[in-house]
């Protein structure tokens, strides 16, 4: 079936498809940090809140922040009664566990920010792709760039973030995320979710890139009609000084 039968909710798709992808990575820097009863935990670009569901679960006292206001709408319903998720960071920051697990380059000065304010001795996570090389969704992220014409946007340099943000390293860990879907039609429109191929889409059409999405998965394929990519990502804990 052609993805495009189908009307696109980004932020639907990517809390009913993509966002489960990264549960490892979540499950990693949590169990790292020793998260849980009495953790108070702030996610950046928390999304539609399954890390915070996570943590939660765990014990922690969580709250959230995500630019995207669809996402927080559905954090909100969600999550249970009581916990914050904003579209701007909180300027109070009472909390000693803050992560950023969609971490990038341009997040730096925010960052920055809210690090003066945080308290002293918090941890600071970020996180990121890991090397290209152990990254099968590597090729297929490379199609929005073609598409939009433009280069491909480096990945987030996480040790310059840190020191950027004037945070102290005290650990990092890679952790295999892989992507897997039930078809391709699931992996185009989880894939899309990301918003990394929103620039492509308004520079070309939307049938155009989940043609070309389509035909850079083909790869990993299996014969059972599922999509498969191993992926490496990699963490950063830090502490406020």
């Amino acid at each position: 079936m052609t993805p495009t039968l189908v009307p696109h909710h980004p932020a639907r798709d990517w809390a009913e498809i993509q966002e489960r992808m990264l549960v490892p990575l979540y499950e990693a820097v949590y169990d790292h940090l020793g998260v849980g009863a009495g953790t108070r935990l702030l996610g950046l670009g928390c999304g539609s809140g399954l890390a915070l569901l996570m943590a939660a679960a765990r014990g922690a006292r969580v709250a959230g922040a995500d630019r995207d206001h669809a996402r927080v709408a559905l954090a909100r319903e969600r999550l249970p009664e009581g916990v914050t998720v904003t579209e701007e960071p909180p300027e109070n920051l009472p909390y000693d566990v803050i992560t950023a697990f969609h971490a990038t380059n341009g997040m730096l000065p925010g960052l920055r920010s809210l690090t003066r304010s945080a308290q002293p001795g918090a941890a600071v996570v970020l996180a990121g792709w890991g090397p290209s090389e152990r990254c099968a969704t590597e090729p297929v992220l490379r199609v929005a760039a073609r598409l939009a014409d433009r280069a491909p946007a480096p990945g987030p340099d996480l040790d310059a973030m840190v020191a950027g943000a004037g945070l102290r390293p005290v650990g990092s860990g890679r952790v295999a995320c892989p992507f897997g879907y039930a078809g391709e039609a699931s992996a185009v429109r989880g894939l899309l979710s990301t918003g990394a191929f929103d620039a492509a889409v308004r520079a070309t059409d939307l049938s155009q890139v989940e043609k070309e999405i389509e035909e850079a998965l083909a790869p990993y394929v299996r014969p059972d009609g599922t999509v498969w990519m191993p992926n490496v990502f990699r963490y950063v804990v830090a502490r406020v000084a």
